[in-house]
């Protein structure tokens, strides 16, 4: 049975470890996507936590638009027709409806100033995103340029726990960061750990978030976590699992409502550490890291942009599984949270038929289409060919059916493709 979320305890000795047995599959349920990572059963099918280390054989061969009434004719001419008309204007909460309404009432305004003013107000909201060519002394031009994008937050106004007005501004700031958190090769400086080895860390890693049910978050941050320690510090790999073991559980107080303790982690790796290692570990972690571990994630931005595009559960969860498998991939570590989560997206969609890169998507994701064409060949490619087939943690994770079992769907021809970004 899998160690209980409320009782963190130390499971015993006795309690007989799973191990991973060929053709048993570790899946966590997910019926829906919420800021909450729902909760699996004690009937699921992977089992309580798995003691071993992950580097004990290295083959791991065990392993709303606001409606504004027309004045009617006759009345433009009247004050009764103007107070009539300030009557029945509907106002949302819009500040700068509530500016122009003040005004209307407070000012003797002729009827023509009013008129125009409700008309500049509606052409701003009604177009989120306008593109306007000024002359020299301010005039505009006849032609203008307007792009049409959806309100993707308006229906979570109401919600305070959706922060809907800040959740553009947000993002927008997660974009910024990306640039202060920007990996470097660092495995040209390590002398003793390979990209293989950091694949297989990976891979336990996946397990070991799987079996003690932690959010995909604090998956994606671990990973993080453990490349920017490695691209400051040089390592051994008898330390490697350690390091691991500590990021996740750095993440875990970070991320989790109620994180794995301190003698979960030292039992998972098979007593192969001591207490006093891994407590000295997160203290080097931060410090190196300058307890700056507010990283950006591709797991946000894929799920922001997956909103933006009206995606369903499924094709999500396709672009989840994309996005995972860059996780065990060294060729993936440099590239930005925000545009490997759009490839993965942009990809998704094409193996599901559902159409281009939107203006909505563009707006919110700072992206072209044109942008993500690369990348999204790259990660094709990877998904096409395997290019370990010791690292199946992610693969089977992502056949189960509570995963529509995206991990056996048939990756696109590179030639279709092409032809497909070019459409």
């Amino acid at each position: 049975m899998p160690v209980s979320r409320n009782t963190r305890g130390l499971p015993t000795k006795q309690s007989k470890p799973i191990n991973k047995v060929p053709g048993v599959e570790n899946h966590r349920p997910e019926t829906q996507e919420d800021a909450t990572q729902s909760k699996r059963s004690p009937s699921s099918p992977q089992g309580g936590p798995k003691k071993r280390s992950a580097f004990g054989d290295l083959t791991n061969a065990n392993k709303n638009q606001v409606a504004v009434p027309k004045k009617k004719e006759g009345q433009e001419g009247t004050k009764q027709g103007v107070k009539k008309t300030q009557k029945n204007v509907v106002l949302q909460g819009v500040s700068k409806c509530n500016e122009i309404n003040l005004k209307k009432s407070s000012s003797k305004t002729s009827p023509e100033e009013i008129k125009e003013e409700e008309h500049t107000t509606n052409e701003k909201r009604i177009s989120p995103v306008k593109q306007q060519t000024k002359g020299c002394k301010g005039e505009k031009l006849s032609k203008e340029k307007t792009v049409v994008v959806d309100d993707v937050d308006k229906e979570n106004l109401d919600d305070p726990f959706m922060n809907a007005v800040y959740a553009k501004d947000i993002f927008d700031y997660m974009k910024e960061r990306e640039v202060k958190f920007k990996l470097p090769d660092y495995m040209e400086k390590q002398e003793d750990i390979t990209q293989d080895m950091r694949g297989i860390l990976i891979d336990w890693m996946v397990e070991v978030q799987e079996n003690f049910e932690l959010n995909h978050e604090t998956l994606y941050l671990a990973v993080k976590l453990v490349d920017h320690y490695l691209a400051e510090c040089i390592c051994k790999r008898e330390t490697l699992q350690l390091i691991g073991s500590t990021a996740i559980l750095i993440a875990s107080k970070f991320e989790e409502r109620c994180p794995p303790c301190v003698d979960d982690f030292l039992y998972i790796c098979d007593d192969a550490y001591k207490r006093d290692e891994l407590l000295t570990m997160e203290i080097n972690i931060l410090r190196t890291l300058m307890f700056d571990i507010n990283i950006p994630v591709p797991y946000r931005f894929l799920r922001r942009y997956a909103k933006c595009a009206h995606a369903n559960m499924e094709t999500l969860t396709l672009a989840r599984y994309i996005c995972e498998l860059t996780l065990q991939n060294y060729d993936f570590v440099q590239e930005r949270s925000s545009h490997l989560a759009a490839a993965c997206l942009y990809l998704a969609m094409k193996m599901k038929s559902l159409g281009g890169w939107s203006p909505t998507l563009e707006y919110y994701s700072g992206y072209k289409g044109m942008d993500l064409h690369s990348l999204v060949k790259r990660l094709n490619f990877m998904i096409t060919y395997q290019a370990d087939e010791k690292l199946k943690a992610v693969r089977s994770k992502y056949s189960h059916k509570v995963f529509f079992s995206v991990a056996k769907i048939k990756p696109l021809d590179m030639l279709r493709l092409e032809e497909m970004l070019k459409s």
